[in-house]
């Protein structure tokens, strides 16, 4: 009897212990202790996961015929696939013509977007995705930058914005949002700081509750969140990061950027470049791929840890002003090998999911796509559910 008591107690005692052992890893996984609280707006526009709908009224394509690529259908499958809400971007060339006036069709269908995402109890961010006047990706020779020299366009931008207020403030405040402008990309950091103020002044003389969204000069990038100013007091203010380290890894063979010149392997956890295929693979005058190889630290070591090292000045950022970070864009395109894929995809959303970074997924059905897209038939094609449900994971 003492002999089966003193084991009953020993297998106890070593279950007690795994239990702990395992809490313990999982503790450590998920959580942590200097990470930002979720903060919620007064305006009560909660948000947690989300897709941007790319190529449908922003970058259109050929292939992206706005009748048929993204429809009510989508926004069914959106919300069945665990999302919460979307990121709709629009370019100004595509909703105003050159006089600042809307263009009929293109307002229509952001109504009809929004409607059928409230339909399906799904917020929604405005994004005013690219102007005549600033394309975020200027240097890879798409569109152009003017806005920083040019006091025209920035009146124009703070006009359009007023029109689009004019036409979404009959909106509930709990249900869209505005995002000002993606990816800004001014010399100076002062220059944006002063625009975005501006822009949020004049929505605020209109709308004071409605949640606004706000990003950091260069490419929204988490290093240079210290450097963004934001109205004092506002609460209803949603600060936007954007993250797509290790660059050479999400944009493996990218075709609009200098990336696609690199042919060579790349590795995730770990070196995404190592030297010696750094020294086969480019050529030192190739100044572009050697500079942005250089930005991009793609000779470094990347893991989980890493992406949190280079989130933590958007997070410190937020908790210094005790409003919420929420990632609008990150993503990886499918060129990369599956596996590395998937754990990019685990450890980015575990690390947001550890400092309360709520997010929406670059994108939808473009090439980062979650969902297929036949180009030729203009078909809808299958759901990537591994993919999406890491992405929704709660």
């Amino acid at each position: 009897m003492k002999k089966i008591l003193l084991t009953s107690l020993i297998f106890t005692s070593l279950v007690w212990f795994w239990s702990c052992q395992s809490a313990g890893t999982s503790a450590s996984e998920e959580t942590d202790t200097t990470a930002v609280a979720f903060i919620a707006n007064p305006s009560g526009f909660e948000i947690h996961r989300g897709v941007n709908i790319s190529h449908w009224l922003s970058q259109t394509r050929p292939w992206s015929k706005r009748d048929v690529f993204f429809t009510q259908a989508d926004m069914k499958l959106i919300k069945s696939l665990g999302y919460d809400h979307i990121r709709l971007p629009i370019d100004e060339v595509e909703v105003f013509d050159e006089t600042g006036g809307l263009l009929d069709s293109s307002i229509q269908s952001i109504h009809n977007a929004i409607k059928w995402a409230f339909d399906e109890d799904l917020r929604v961010i405005l994004d005013l995705h690219i102007l005549r006047s600033h394309h975020f990706n200027a240097r890879n020779n798409e569109g152009k930058i003017t806005l920083w020299e040019d006091t025209v366009a920035q009146a124009t931008f703070i006009r359009l914005w007023d029109t689009l207020s004019a036409h979404m403030n009959q909106y509930p405040n709990k249900m869209l949002a505005y995002e000002f402008m993606n990816e800004p990309v001014a010399p100076e950091h002062e220059m944006w700081n002063k625009l975005i103020n501006k822009a949020v002044s004049s929505i605020r003389a209109k709308e004071p509750n409605r949640v606004l969204m706000m990003g950091s000069n260069r490419w929204q990038k988490p290093h240079t969140f210290p450097f963004l100013e934001v109205p004092k007091g506002d609460k209803n203010i949603i600060l936007t990061v954007h993250t797509y380290a290790p660059y050479f890894l999400t944009h493996h063979k990218a075709y609009w950027s200098a990336a696609a010149r690199y042919t060579g392997p790349i590795s995730y956890p770990g070196i995404t470049i190592t030297k010696e295929d750094y020294e086969k693979y480019i050529s030192p005058t190739d100044s572009p791929l050697v500079s942005r190889i250089a930005e991009e630290k793609g000779l470094e070591f990347f893991d989980r840890n890493k992406l949190q090292e280079i989130l933590q000045p958007a997070v410190d950022k937020a908790k210094e002003l005790g409003l919420q970070l929420y990632c609008s864009e990150f993503g990886c395109l499918p060129s990369v090998e599956r596996e590395m894929r998937l754990r990019y995809y685990r450890d980015i959303t575990q690390v947001f999911r550890q400092n309360k970074v709520t997010w929406s997924n670059w994108d939808y059905k473009g090439d980062f796509g979650i969902v297929g897209w036949d180009r030729e038939k203009l078909v809808t094609l299958e759901a990537d559910t591994v993919i999406t449900n890491i992405l929704t994971k709660r």
